[in-house]
């Protein structure tokens, strides 16, 4: 029988207080009450998974992360009285009951307003009181209220609710003009007709239905008055436009562009995300390298950790830091799409980097690069086994018998995700785990044969999660690509924290990914569809401790190909849709800009940028023929990122042919 104790304590330690949340009464909280009791037959076995999970009446249980954080946002005290608002199954309102004095609840749906209070009552929370009813009016009866929680996101903040929070109090709550794209706000009450408001960051919430809420056929009601601080009417394009030319840092060249205000603006930063808007334009690629030189000379970055795979970028490492191995040069960035890592720009910074670490007498102190991603089954299953032929050959013999569940699929992983799906063959998860299991055991004996080389050690435990969860990601991507792409992310979030850890305390983080994967995924329609990324999870583990730089381009050429598998092309990138922020930033009339979002140099910026547009991501793959199904999305730019690079014309990056490399030393990751 499955531990719910044992999952709901695992959950706790790794989803929510591994992602920032440090009250302990709310962890308390959440370690005491029992989520499985608020979910139905076979959801209960998915209880402790970080996501929604559906309930009655068509609803969903929050996921439990966000119920932490809005318990945390509010403060709360034991003798607190609070109203949630959108009870739901009512969990969120007996996570605050174990943290407050009262807990007063509303729901509009009759039957999960009656469960959620069956519920309470059973499992003993006397001090949960369950309404049926229009939430956006609040509880008159019982205000004035301590805090008040609400679980669905309205256009603006219901004036009743502001109404029956005490001076004092506190309400959280998420808002969006447009129903898919929101942002939680924590206000305070100070006063009869004061209030402190401030951004909690982007969320996805279901919609706030009720008479100072949204209608049921999603257009806002009618407001009951005026609330405390007027919207400002929608901005045209054009004024939008003169904003940004105004806030934004324009320079000429990006060889010569002034980064120092931008350093100053990272900060004492442990983790910098730096983007691109394509997988093929050399604009991002030089403009990612220049800060990225910058970081490690003036504020001492060093891990530079991208979105490649582990063992390739480990030949890299190697190379950049002197340091001897096997010679895997042979499998360097060779699978689709090659370009991506194989380009002449990428080839300059590790030369750079080289000759930066040459210059490092002590090796501790040296820059490392380590890939993120989990592409590498069939590598990471080699180079495990390397290192066990060479430091335990028993271990070896037992870890290849393990690894050969895989045949003969080791270098088609999706078919084996296939044949385990569907039965036609035994899934090797066990196996898998078994063999990463037995390596950490024998940590310590290892990296004592192997004279000390902790490294070597570091890199075939990567390896060995590298094939845990590929084996994971090819079994997923039957059941859902939000699965899939969220565990693609969880590993990549985890890598990097792995390395954070093997390098220390002191040690900070460049992280170079798509756009799409750093930008705060909360902040774009990949939170409708159920989505997370890297960008997500590392503002929420390390806050203001991290900052995110976004690219975009209006036209230009571009490196990709047609399909996946197909051949390299040189495209041509159409100009920007005209409801997009590309086009925003082309009528500012700069052609290259750095634009500060999280300290804009006009108070207005991040205003008149938050009505959601869409956004143009090209990945390895471009179709300008069906562009705007395939290549754009909503979002929330400012809330997004926290800086964003603009060049108007953008050209592809220059890949690396084979022949190109010789001659240079035996031991430089692209010689192939």
């Amino acid at each position: 029988m499955k531990s719910f104790e044992r999952e709901r304590a695992r959950m706790v330690d790794r989803q929510i207080a591994a992602r920032g949340v440090r009250n302990e009464r709310v962890l308390n909280a959440m370690r005491t009450v029992p989520r499985e009791e608020f979910v139905a037959g076979r959801m209960r076995e998915f209880a402790y998974e970080d996501s929604p999970l559906p309930i009655e009446e068509g609803q969903t249980i929050s996921q439990p992360y966000i119920v932490a954080v809005m318990a945390e946002a509010l403060d709360l005290r034991p003798t607190d009285r609070v109203l949630e608002v959108g009870a739901g199954s009512g969990y969120a309102a007996c996570v605050l009951s174990r943290i407050a004095a009262e807990v007063f609840a509303i729901e509009r749906w009759e039957q999960l307003a009656q469960l959620a209070q069956e519920r309470a009552d059973r499992l003993g929370y006397d001090n949960v009181r369950v309404l049926c009813g229009d939430g956006t009016r609040g509880w008159a009866e019982h205000a004035p209220f301590d805090a008040i929680a609400v679980a669905a996101g309205g256009p603006e903040v219901p004036q009743s609710l502001l109404e029956q929070l005490a001076i004092g109090g506190r309400l959280v709550i998420p808002v969006g003009k447009d129903a898919r794209t929101q942002e939680l706000l924590h206000i305070r009450r100070t006063g009869e007709h004061a209030f402190d408001r401030k951004s909690l960051g982007a969320v996805r919430f279901v919609p706030l239905i009720g008479s100072e809420g949204w209608l049921a056929d999603g257009t806002p009601a009618p407001t009951r008055r005026a609330a405390p601080q007027v919207a400002a009417a929608r901005a045209t394009r054009t004024d939008v436009s003169q904003v940004v030319r105004e806030s934004c840092e324009p320079f000429d060249d990006l060889e010569f562009a002034d980064l120092a205000p931008l350093l100053d603006r990272i900060g004492d930063s442990r983790v910098v995300l730096i983007g691109e808007a394509s997988h093929g334009t050399r604009e991002f690629y030089r403009m990612r390298a220049r800060i990225t030189q910058a970081l490690i000379e003036q504020r001492g970055f060093d891990v530079v950790a991208i979105e490649g795979d582990w063992p390739d970028t480990e030949t890299v490492d190697r190379y950049v830091r002197g340091r001897s191995g096997p010679d895997l040069r042979s499998m360097a960035y060779s699978r689709f799409p090659t370009w991506m890592w194989r380009n002449r720009t990428t080839r300059e910074f590790v030369d750079w980097l080289k000759e930066h670490n040459d210059a490092i007498a002590e090796p501790a102190a040296k820059v490392s690069m380590h890939g993120l991603d989990l592409y590498s089954l069939d590598n990471s299953i080699g180079a495990v086994l390397a290192y066990l032929d060479e430091v335990d050959p028993v271990a070896a013999r037992a870890a290849q018998v393990r690894y050969s569940c895989f045949s003969p699929w080791e270098t088609d992983p999706a078919v084996y995700g296939r044949a385990a799906v569907s039965g036609r063959l035994p899934s090797c998860e066990a196996h898998v785990v078994a063999t990463l299991k037995d390596l950490l055991q024998r940590r310590l004996d290892y990296i004592e044969r192997i004279a000390k080389d902790g490294e070597r050690f570091f890199d075939a435990e990567q390896n060995a999660r590298v094939v845990r969860d590929a084996e994971h990601y090819y079994r997923t991507m039957y059941y859902g690509a939000a699965d899939s792409w969220n565990l693609r992310d969880q590993h990549m979030f985890e890598t990097l924290q792995m390395v954070l850890a093997h390098r220390g305390p002191e040690s900070r983080a460049i992280v170079w990914a798509h756009n799409s994967h750093v930008g705060d995924a909360r902040a774009t329609e990949m939170s409708a569809r159920g989505e997370l990324n890297i960008g997500q999870l590392v503002r929420e583990s390390y806050g203001d401790r991290c900052y995110v730089i976004g690219f975009g381009t209006d036209h230009g050429t571009v490196a990709a190909a047609s399909n996946w598998n197909e051949p390299l092309e040189f495209k041509t990138v159409r100009p920007s849709h005209e409801r997009s922020y590309e086009r925003v930033c082309l009528d500012s009339g700069r052609p290259a800009f750095l634009l500060p979002l999280r300290t804009p140099h006009r108070d207005d910026l991040r205003d008149v940028l938050a009505e959601p547009r869409l956004e143009r991501a090209i990945g390895v793959i471009y179709r300008p023929e069906t562009e705007l199904l395939s290549h754009y999305f909503q979002a929330v730019l400012p809330m997004q990122f926290d800086e964003y690079v603009w060049f108007e014309e953008t050209n592809a990056i220059e890949p690396i042919e084979a022949h190109e490399v010789q001659g240079v030393p035996e031991t430089y990751p692209f010689g192939v």
